[in-house]
C-alpha cells in the first residue's frame, strides 16, 4: 500500500485514540481537535484512493465531507445541533447509495438477501428505540430508512477496479449501520463511555473502508 493511502489509515487510528482518551475524561477541547482530524484522515484516504476519478469515487468522496460535517455537528450536546447532525449524515447515506447504484447495477439475489434483512434490522432496531425517541420518533425513522436503503444498496456497489459486489464496501456499510446503533443507545437509551469505546472505532474503520473503496 502507498505511502499516501497508508498515512491516512494510521493516522485515523491515532486521533481516534485521542478521541476516545478525551471522550472518557470529557475533555473538550481535545474532542474538538481529535474528532475533525480522525474525519479528515478518511476524506484524504479517498483522495489518495483516486476519488476524483470515477462518478462512483466522486460519490463517496462527497457522503465522507456530509459525515465529517456530521461528525462535527455531534461535538455539542445540544438537540439541535443533533439534529443537524443527522441530517448531515443522513445525505451522506443518500451520497452512499447514489454511489453504490452509479455503476447501473441489476438485482442480483445477495442483493434481494441484503434488503431483506436490513427491512429485519431498521424494524427491530427501531421497536428497540421507539419508547425512548419521544420528540425524535419522526427524525430516527426516517434516518433509519436511509441506513437501511444504504446498506441495502451496498450489495450492488461496483467500485472501480473491484469485483462486485465488493465485500470492502459491503463490510464498510454494515459496520457504518452497527455504529449508528451506539450512537442511539448513547442519546436515547444508556448514556455513557462504553457506547463510545466500541462505536468510535467501528465508525472509523468502516468509514476508511468506503473510502479505499474509492
Amino acid at each position: 500500500m502507498p505511502l499516501t493511502q497508508l498515512s491516512p489509515i494510521l493516522l485515523c487510528g491515532v486521533f481516534t485514540g485521542l478521541l476516545l482518551f478525551a471522550e472518557s475524561r470529557a475533555i473538550s477541547r481535545l474532542k474538538w481537535i481529535a474528532k475533525p482530524a480522525a474525519s479528515l484522515c478518511f476524506v484524504l484516504l479517498a483522495l489518495a484512493c483516486g476519488a476524483g476519478e470515477s462518478a462512483y469515487g466522486i460519490w463517496i468522496l462527497i457522503g465522507l465531507v456530509l459525515c465529517m460535517a456530521g461528525d462535527i455537528l455531534l461535538i455539542p450536546a445540544g438537540e439541535k445541533t443533533f439534529l443537524a447532525g443527522m441530517g448531515a449524515f443522513a445525505a451522506g447515506h443518500a451520497a452512499y447509495v447514489v454511489a453504490f447504484l452509479s455503476g447501473g447495477p441489476h438485482p442480483t439475489p445477495i442483493f434481494l438477501a441484503g434488503a431483506v434483512a436490513m427491512i429485519f434490522f431498521a424494524v427491530f432496531s427501531l421497536r428497540w428505540l421507539w419508547p425512548h425517541l419521544g420528540a425524535f420518533r419522526g427524525p430516527v425513522a426516517g434516518y433509519t430508512a436511509i441506513i437501511a436503503i444504504m446498506v441495502a444498496t451496498s450489495f450492488l456497489a461496483a467500485p472501480p477496479a473491484r469485483p462486485s459486489p465488493s465485500l470492502l464496501v459491503i463490510a464498510g456499510a454494515l459496520g457504518f449501520a452497527i455504529s449508528d446503533l451506539a450512537v442511539a443507545r448513547d442519546k436515547f437509551v444508556a448514556p455513557g463511555f462504553i457506547n463510545r469505546a466500541w462505536g468510535l472505532p467501528l465508525y472509523y474503520g468502516a468509514q476508511l473502508m468506503l473510502a479505499a473503496s474509492a
